[in-house]
């Protein structure tokens, strides 16, 4: 069983829309578990952002309720990989989980040493999306290779 935990700064966009991305990806696979999480309190409990919402229906990956929650210490031990989505996540993600190795960021998966912008600042959701699918099937050959 392979178990990511896709992590942002509120769960309601960028981690979220990697959680049922990477869902969409692995569908016919039984061996993956995904999850996705929070670094900060202020989004605990709320669903996906009606924009991020937006996004997944145009481009018909499916998604349920959600409720957006923070990590737990558990998590570390829980998953396989922590997946953070920019450099304040990961600083967040090293400091919470010690500097584990399980700890990566995105796009680095595709060979990009950038973030994947946060659409609720920007509004740039389909520029978003574009790179959480890119992050998303460049992880998933990764993972199907080792």
């Amino acid at each position: 069983m392979k178990r990511i935990l896709f992590v942002c700064h509120g769960n309601i966009c960028r981690s979220v829309m990697a959680e049922f991305i990477m869902k969409d990806i692995t569908k016919d696979h039984k061996d993956y578990f995904i999850d996705s999480a929070a670094t900060s309190y202020e989004e605990i409990g709320n669903d996906i952002y009606y924009e991020a919402k937006n996004t997944l229906n145009r481009h018909h990956i499916p998604y349920t309720y959600h409720q957006a929650r923070h990590i737990r210490k558990e998590d570390i031990d829980k998953f396989d990989l922590i997946i953070g989505m920019d450099l304040e996540n990961m600083d967040d993600l090293n400091y919470y989980f010690n500097g584990s190795s399980k700890i990566h960021k995105l796009l680095e998966y595709c060979g990009l040493n950038r973030d994947v912008i946060d659409p609720w600042y920007s509004r740039r959701f389909e520029e978003c999306y574009d790179d959480l699918v890119k992050g998303c099937k460049a992880l998933y050959g990764y993972l199907e290779q080792n």
